[in-house]
């Protein structure tokens, strides 16, 4: 097909598709499916070789977020029956992040719910920081606070911060459907407040939304504008208490073809594979790994994901091998521009620093705001964890409504359980 032909000589120059390019990978038809992931798949390899750095999500306050975005479990007015609880001890979430990090985790993303963190909230994840990298030699540590103000980011970076999260969720033309308590240009701020700060900026996107192509096309080129390090695709994970309970727009193929067009638009950067792919993708998972050159590992903030070792067994049947601690993530270009200080992607076409245009919020989750407001702990009871060869529901149809698909999170982080990774 010569329009993978064309997507894949640019992707090995790093040169940006047009418009049209990205929109007629989601356009391709279930019968050339194999062939776009297989194109998709070589420029990742070009890239990132077979490797899949794993990240660990520890969720240091959960729930009660003052922020009405309308896919989050954790928006305000949300019925969902997920977790409460305030912030974690530094020497609580140090010892959560550790069973990550026992996992195989390379990084230790941090969120917290809410509209953004105050200084006092800065000092908390400051010291939970310098808690974990005590414990964790060369561990990595990403922050999710939400909107960032003044000063914040500079902070979290002398605590040893690594990067920070913030997500372009949707096109800045729909933003507005999807959340009115923040704008897009907000969160494009935030975004650019970590880059200026020296902290690897990653930034990603929820599908699913009852978005159109021309949306997620959109968002997908505004990343490679703002050009952070990582690019966590989330699928929707349509909680039941949340207004976009019913969309179940996905299907296996449809994550597939929207993975391939972020590789292809974002070709040399960290693709993630992050929350909802259990949900959407199922039994296709390994495909999609193929594409991406990250995952989560484990369970999310509100939600239950594949049992961590069922992750690491599906990394190796597919031929994949667990990315170490002594192995940087990023192609030299990249990394050698992010250690100077300068936006990490030029070369070979169009440049990767172009207008700011876009962001959103969340970790990679299914969850996107993140901020403060304070509850006591709620008591949860005890939930068995999934395993490894445990029988899979069946296949969802297109548009059909599957609530059963998704398990709230009910150990680990806020709770007495053991975590699942």
């Amino acid at each position: 097909m010569d329009l993978l032909n064309t997507l894949v000589d640019k992707g090995l120059r790093r040169e940006l598709p047009t418009r049209e390019e990205a929109l007629a990978v989601l356009a391709t038809s279930d019968d050339d499916l194999l062939d776009v992931v297989a194109a998709a798949g070589k420029v990742r390899r070009k890239w990132f070789g077979r490797r899949v750095k794993l990240n660990y999500l520890v969720n240091l306050k959960s729930g009660l977020c003052p922020e009405d975005c309308s896919y989050c479990s954790q928006r305000l007015g949300s019925k969902a029956e997920i977790l409460k609880y305030t912030w974690l001890k530094p020497e609580d979430a140090s010892k959560a992040a550790a069973a990550g990090v026992a996992g195989g985790a390379k990084r230790v993303c941090l969120v917290a719910s809410g509209r953004g963190p105050t200084d006092r909230d800065v000092d908390r994840v400051s010291k939970t920081i310098e808690a974990i990298k005590e414990e964790n030699e060369g561990i990595e540590v990403c922050a999710c606070l939400g909107l960032l103000s003044d000063g914040q980011a500079e902070r979290l970076r002398e605590a040893g911060a690594d990067a920070y999260n913030h997500n372009l969720n949707t096109s800045e033309g729909t933003y507005g459907q999807i959340t009115s308590t923040h704008t897009y240009q907000d969160r494009v701020d935030t975004v650019n407040k970590a880059h200026a700060a020296g902290l690897s900026a990653c930034s990603g996107l929820i599908a699913g939304m009852g978005e159109s192509d021309e949306d997620l096309v959109d968002v997908v080129f505004s990343l490679r504008s703002l050009d952070p390090d990582s690019v966590p695709v989330n699928f929707l994970i349509p909680f039941e208490g949340t207004p976009l309970a019913k969309e179940w727009n996905l299907t296996p193929q449809r994550a597939l073809r929207i993975l391939a067009m972020v590789r292809f638009v974002c070709p040399d950067v960290e693709v993630r594979l992050a929350g909802g792919r259990e949900v959407h993708l199922r039994t296709l998972q390994p495909l999609a790994l193929e594409l991406a050159n990250s995952i989560f590992l484990g369970d999310y903030l509100t939600s239950e994901g594949q049992a961590g070792q069922a992750d690491l067994d599906m990394i190796a049947d597919a031929g994949f091998t667990v990315e170490g601690a002594d192995t940087t993530t990023l192609p030299t270009h990249r990394s050698e521009a992010r250690a100077g200080g300068g936006c990490g992607s030029h070369g070979g076409g169009a440049s990767l620093c172009g207008p700011q245009e876009g962001a959103a919020a969340g970790c990679g989750s299914g969850c996107g705001g993140c901020g403060s407001h304070e509850e006591p702990a709620a008591e949860v009871a005890e939930a068995p964890a999934a395993e490894a060869g445990q029988e899979q529901p069946a296949q969802a149809a297109p548009g059909e409504v599957r609530p059963e698909l998704v398990a709230v999170r009910r150990r680990g982080a806020g709770t007495d359980l053991a975590p699942n990774a």
